[in-house]
Parts: structure tokens; C-alpha cells; sequence
């Protein structure tokens, strides 16, 4: 035959085989093949063979031909000539034993590589790539720059205006904090805002509602949350900027993945000073509670979800490394309104969530560990449906005290 011949020949041995149906045996012995008298690599398909014809018999009853010795039926197959009589080489493996309903199907074998594959997976290693070493790395940076874990900034806010009575505290064996620490009225002025009957959804002229706003404020820790939202909005913005893949995007697409994002990040954030046993957040000097974000005007229907969210998230034990992949995922996400560059950033996202997914598979050993990952992106998606409660929020309490930021409000406004 042709050496053009063999190359294009379905039945011709490759040298190899696609390490399906084997019995290996390791006695020590040399082992040949009972077909050509090569080197066998273990019993194929009931018979002692080698890899060369192994794949031979596999190919040539997976894809029957007609063949036809062109001397008289009796060449002796040999490692040298085997090539050369593709009859005789397949009745030779018929005498010896080699048995066709042996041979697995093409999805049985695909299915085994697979298994090999993922075997082999498991026992090596998992380790991180130079490139996501370096996404790590630039994000750690870009936190630490931009975001003072002391929160030191924090007492130069307008203070929170609790009342002296008022603590931050947590039912006994329950993750859920009351609020009996309330005033009566001031419970009510937090909720009454969506009631058509609250005094400032009446008809007021402008002189007298301005007078009642400057006679009371209705929300106390609205103005100290004004200050700490704006504080952390230019924080996020920093955070942003600070990131090679973000600057590298037009203009208006930075301003859409920032609008849909802050919140989200600074949700993030705050996190990490959540203490999962006593419900507070411990923010260096300061300390937070929901009573507070009620004082602010925020309702239970943004509360709740994300008091369940914090727990949730908590109880992760995120390491720093994964907060801030958790950040970015965020940041780069293709569905905010008025992106442009979606296959851009979809790569960008893509390339956050591998590496995340297999930081957490070099870097943690607990049992459960292959369940973080999933725990982590469902946290991401819970956010999304907060988000859109917060703005809802913030623009009532706006309408009620409008001592909301103008860059809070730029935020959340729908313009690009």
C-alpha cells in the first residue's frame, strides 16, 4: 500500500489507541501482541494486544469494509508488515479472540474519557494562572487605596441623632433585630411616608411645607447617611477608575456600570464589617444597626432581604481576595441599562468569575468547598432585585426630606 494510501485508509493502525476497552495486567513480564508479536499494552476487547491493533480491530468493525487479501490468505502478520494486509491482520484478530460486542460505542467512550479527564483533574492541583494572579493583585491594591477599613473617616460625618434610649439590639436567640427601641411616632413618621394621608402628600403651600421641614426633620439619620453614601460612592468611583479593564471601556459604558453597580459594591463592602453574631455592623469607631437605616427613611421591604443577605453572605467567610473578585463581578455586568460594549464586558465578567472560581478551588480545602462559588453568584443575583427596591426608596425619601446627595441621586436616576 501507498503512503498516501495508509494516511487516507479508515483501517490503517495510527500507532495509538483512543484508550478505550483495556485490561492491563503489570506481572513484571514483557507482554506481546498476539496479533503482530509488538509490544502488547494489555488485553483489548478479550484478546492480548498492542495500542496499534487494538485501534485496527476497533476501526475496522465499527466501519466494515470489504477486504481482500491480494496474496493467498495466509500472510503472517508481523509488527514490520501489518500495515501491508489489512485481511489477514483482521482475521488474525478474529482467531485469537478479539470480540466485536466488546467494543464500546462512541458516546460510551466519550463518556469514560471524560471520566479520565475529570479524575485527573481532581488529582492534580489546582493552581492559578500568572494572569489571574495579577487580576488578584490589582484589585487588592485597588481596595486597599480606596477603602479605609479603620472607617475613620466616619466620625467626621453629621452625626446619626439617635436617640439616648436607643440601642442597637438583638432578640434573645434570634438573628433578627427589634425595634422596640423606636419611638412610637417616630415608627410611624418612618412608615406613614407611602400612606396617601401623610401630611406632606397634602395640599401645603410652598412657604408652609418649607416651614415644616425646617420645623422637624423626619428622618434624624438621614443626614449622617447622606454623608456616609456620598463617602463611599466617590470611594466606588475611585475603586473603578483604579482598574485597567475598566478604563479601557468608553465613557458611557464606565457611567452605566457604575450607576448599576455602587450600590451593589457598597452592599459588598459593608460586609465585611457585619458581625454575624450579634447582627451589628462594626464600623471602626461607629456602629450600625437597621434601627439607624430606619431612622433614615428606609422600609422593611428593603430591610429585611438585605438583613438576610448580610447574614447570608457573612456566614461565607469570605477572605479579602474573594470580596473584591465579588466587587468586580459586579462592576463588569453586561445587563446594566445603556451598556454598548456587552461582548467586552461579558469577557471581562467571564474572566472575574474563573478567577474567583478557581481561587477558591487552589486556595480552600473545607469539604463543601465546590458549593461556594454557586453560594457566592446567588448572592450577586440577590443584589440585583435590592438594588432596584433601594432606588425606589431613596426617591420616596426624597420626595418626603430631600436631603438625599445630588450624587447619590445622579446614581440612581435613569439617564446614562
Amino acid at each position: 500500500m501507498s503512503k498516501e494510501m495508509e494516511e487516507l485508509s479508515p483501517l490503517v493502525d495510527s500507532g495509538h489507541g483512543d484508550g478505550s476497552e483495556e485490561e492491563t495486567e503489570d506481572d513484571g513480564e514483557p507482554k506481546i501482541c498476539q496479533v503482530c508479536g509488538d509490544k502488547s499494552t494489555g488485553y483489548h476487547f478479550n484478546a492480548m494486544t498492542c495500542e496499534g491493533c487494538k485501534g485496527f480491530f476497533r476501526r475496522a468493525m465499527k466501519r466494515p469494509a470489504q477486504l481482500c487479501c491480494p496474496f493467498q490468505n495466509t500472510c503472517v502478520i508481523t509488527k514490520t508488515n501489518r500495515r501491508q494486509c489489512q485481511s489477514c491482520r483482521l482475521q488474525k484478530c478474529l482467531s485469537i479472540g478479539m470480540k466485536r460486542e466488546l467494543i464500546m460505542s462512541d458516546e460510551a467512550v466519550e463518556k469514560r474519557r471524560m471520566q479520565i479527564r475529570r479524575k485527573k483533574m481532581q488529582e492534580e492541583p489546582v493552581t492559578l494562572s500568572p494572569q489571574q494572579e495579577a487580576v488578584i493583585q490589582e484589585l487588592l491594591t485597588a481596595h486597599q487605596k480606596t477603602f479605609d477599613m479603620t472607617c475613620a473617616h466616619f466620625i467626621q460625618f453629621r452625626p446619626l441623632d439617635r436617640d439616648q434610649k436607643s440601642k442597637c439590639s438583638r432578640e434573645p436567640n434570634s438573628n433578627r433585630f427589634t425595634y422596640a427601641t423606636m419611638h412610637e411616632d417616630a415608627v410611624q413618621q418612618t412608615i406613614s411616608f407611602v400612606s396617601p394621608s401623610f401630611p406632606y402628600f397634602s395640599i401645603q403651600s410652598p412657604e408652609s411645607k418649607e416651614k415644616n421641614r425646617h420645623k422637624r426633620a423626619i428622618f434624624t439619620s438621614l443626614p449622617h447617611f447622606t454623608d456616609l453614601t456620598t463617602y463611599m460612592i466617590k470611594n466606588v468611583i475611585n475603586f473603578a477608575k483604579t482598574l485597567t479593564m475598566f478604563r479601557a471601556l468608553i465613557i458611557d459604558d464606565q457611567i452605566s456600570l457604575l450607576k448599576g453597580a455602587t450600590f451593589e459594591i457598597i452592599l459588598i463592602h459593608f460586609n465585611m464589617f457585619f458581625n454575624e453574631v450579634t447582627g451589628i455592623w462594626e464600623c471602626g469607631p461607629l456602629q450600625y444597626c437597621l434601627d439607624d437605616a430606619m431612622r433614615a427613611g428606609f422600609q422593611r421591604h428593603l430591610l429585611d432581604p438585605m438583613m438576610n443577605f448580610h447574614y447570608t453572605l457573612r456566614k461565607l467567610h469570605l477572605s479579602e481576595e474573594e470580596y473584591v473578585l465579588m466587587q468586580a463581578i459586579s462592576l463588569f455586568s453586561p445587563d446594566r441599562p445603556g451598556v454598548k460594549q456587552h461582548s467586552v464586558i461579558d469577557r471581562n465578567q467571564e474572566t472575574l468569575a474563573l478567577t474567583l472560581k478557581t481561587y477558591i478551588e487552589a486556595k480552600r480545602t473545607e469539604p463543601e468547598t465546590h458549593l461556594l462559588f454557586p453560594k457566592i453568584m446567588a448572592c450577586l443575583t440577590e443584589m440585583r432585585s435590592m438594588n432596584e427596591e433601594y432606588t425606589k426608596q431613596v426617591l420616596k425619601i426624597q420626595d418626603i426630606q430631600p436631603e438625599v446627595s445630588p450624587l447619590l441621586l445622579e446614581i440612581i436616576s435613569k439617564d446614562s
